[in-house]
This record gives C-alpha cells, structure tokens and sequence, in this order.
C-alpha cells in the first residue's frame, strides 16, 4: 500500500445527501477512504438506505480494504434506522431491568438490524455511568448510574453485537457521564483526578479491554489533571500511556466526530489530526463536509512527509485497521432489501418489559 493508500485507511467519514454523490465516491475511489458514516439526514427509507450503503460498497471495488460501514445505532433516542424498524428503547431502559441477557439480546438484535440493510460497525454500546443528572449529551444512552450496572450490561451488549458479525465501538473513553456540556457544542472540562477516573468513569472500559474489545471510541473533553493541554481525544497522556499502556488496550481507538464544536472551536482540523494520531489514534471520524476530509487527509500526508509523524506509525495504525477488518471477515458485498417480519416481531418480543411499544 502506498502512504496515501494507508493515511486512508485511517479516515473515517460522513458523506452529504441520501445518494453516493460525487464527494462521496471521489473519497471512496481516489482518497480510499477506510470507512462511511451514516446519519439520520443520509437515511429516508429502508430501500433508499440499502441502496446507499451498495453504492458506496461499489465504489470502493478495486480498493486495497472493505470500507468500515458505519452507524450510531444504541437505541432510544439516538437511533438512524428507517422507520421500517421496530423501534428500540434506550439503554436507561434496559438498564432498569438490570439483567445481562436483555442487554445480549439488545446487542444480538442491533447487529441483526444494522447488518440487514448493509452495516458491519455500529458505534455502541455506550459505557458511560450517568453520574452528573445536569449531563445535556448522556441521560438515557447510558444503562445508569453505577459502575456495575453499566460493566454488565455494556459488555453483554457488545458481545451481542460481535456474535453476530458486527464491530462494536466502546464509547465515550475516558468517560463522558459526568460533563454539563455538550461536546458537540463546546470543549467540557472535567476536573477529576486520575484516582477518581480509576474508581467510578474507567471501570467499564477496563472491563471491556478485559473482554477483549476491538474498538474504542475517544470523548473530546479536557482532563487537566491528567492533561492540561489536549482534550482525550488528542492526549498523548490518555490515549497513549493510560489506554494503550496502563490498560494495555491493543485494539483500534477511534476519535469522536473530529468536526464538533470542542474541537473547530479550539483548534485547527488540521492541528487536531496529527496530534491524535501522535497521541494514539488509529481512526480519524471526520463527519461532516468533504473540505474537511480533504483537510484532515492532507495534514497527515504532509506530517509524514516532513517527519512529524513516522510511517512505521501510520503502519501500525493500518496493522490494527486491516486486522480489525479481516477477523470479521468484511467484505463489500451488496445486500438485498431485506423482509424486516421476523426481526421486528423478535424486537418487538424482546422489548415488552421495556414499556415499548412503537
């Protein structure tokens, strides 16, 4: 693979529309971009949302990988899928049932939905502990409030995803449970110290570096305890040492949406991109615009060239991605509109507890 083949590999990215329009496929054919994001503006309909994920799955056809198709399908209220779906109730839910086997299932039957219209990765479960009740971002999408409650059902939830083929990313490492802002919006600042991440916002993540997690989504917020210059998602101190060394997490970290507010609003895309992959990262998510795709691709060709980051380190990163991609055996393989009977009548089976009847 050449360095622009491999630097693509490392780009994950949100396209615009509900068709693979031209920005799209120039990143899949000429950037060799190693994954898609899709969000709900991308999605209207099952049949439109299948067409899609083919499009896209075509235009990579010659390609050195599969492309990572990718969504944040949890349930509640953060869910893409067309309104053929039964519904899912959110993690809060489930979690006042307080049982491990609800929560495989749940897990067992995301993958089934997102695999049934052309996904492979889903961007689940959430493991943060809903600790701060001002939090505006987490609420719901966690399972609760206790480490325990959150280690047990997370890990069940992500096992029912790999059972059935598809890539689970852990999220929001190192934490995102405690913030009263919006990291979508603004930079939050939490001000704990590595003893206290260690007792309470850490133990689902070691949890499911223990289970043997593949992939670990990374929050942007600012630790300055831990590091008082880079957010997580671009901390040397919290990728590096803390997961990867005193965790000993060998898989794929992935960044939160690198076009959200805590970060365009503190720094340079460009700036952002080389720390995070200084600091640990394998995959950069760019969600938005193809400016910024373009942007982020340049700033790590460019960094490689003029010594800042070393292609061994690229290499690793792309070691990690290609190995990701070939334990679950992911192809670009074209998916045909699927008949929802009998996975919707199974959710909807599986969610009664759950007061969920949409």
């Amino acid at each position: 693979m050449t360095l622009e083949d491999k630097i693509g590999q490392m780009l994950l990215v949100g396209i615009d529309g509900t068709a693979a329009e031209s920005a799209a496929q120039k990143m899949i054919a000429e950037d060799k971009v190693g994954g898609i994001i899709l969000y709900s503006d991308n999605i209207s309909s099952l049949k439109q949302l299948v067409s899609l994920t083919n499009a896209l799955k075509k235009s990579n056809n010659g390609n050195p990988a599969p492309l990572f198709m990718s969504v944040d399908q949890e349930g509640g209220k953060v869910s893409r899928l067309p309104a053929e779906y039964a519904v899912f109730p959110s993690n809060a839910a489930v979690g006042k049932g307080n049982t491990a086997t609800d929560a495989g299932t749940m897990g067992e039957l995301l993958a089934r939905a997102v695999k049934s219209s052309g996904f492979n990765m889903d961007f689940a479960p959430v493991l943060d502990i809903n600790s701060n009740p001002d939090n505006p971002v987490i609420g719901d999408r966690s399972f609760g409030s206790t480490a325990d409650l959150v280690v047990r059902l997370g890990i069940a939830e992500m096992k029912g995803l790999e059972s059935e083929g598809i890539v689970p990313v852990v999220k929001h490492y190192p934490g995102h449970g405690d913030t009263s802002v919006d990291s979508h919006l603004e930079l939050p600042v939490i001000n704990k110290t590595e003893a206290q991440l260690a007792k309470l916002e850490w133990l689902p993540f070691q949890a499911a570096i223990k289970e043997k997690a593949d992939a670990v989504m990374v929050a942007h917020i600012l630790y300055p305890k831990l590091d008082p210059e880079k957010p997580a998602s671009l901390s040397k101190v919290i990728i590096g040492e803390q997961l990867r060394g005193e965790m000993g997490f060998k898989g794929v970290v992935i960044t939160d949406d690198l076009t959200m507010g805590a970060i365009v609003k503190n720094y340079s895309l460009a700036a952002a991109a080389v720390d995070t992959v200084r600091a640990g990262s394998d995959i950069l998510l760019v969600a938005h615009e193809y400016k910024n795709e373009q942007a982020v691709r340049a700033a790590l060709l460019s960094s490689v060239k003029d010594g800042t980051i070393t292609e061994s380190r690229i290499d690793e990163s792309v070691y990690r991605i290609l190995a990701l991609k070939a334990k679950y055996e992911l192809t670009d393989q074209v998916v045909p509109v699927p008949d929802l009977t009998g996975l919707n009548n199974g959710i909807k089976a599986w969610r009664k507890p759950f007061h969920q009847n949409k």
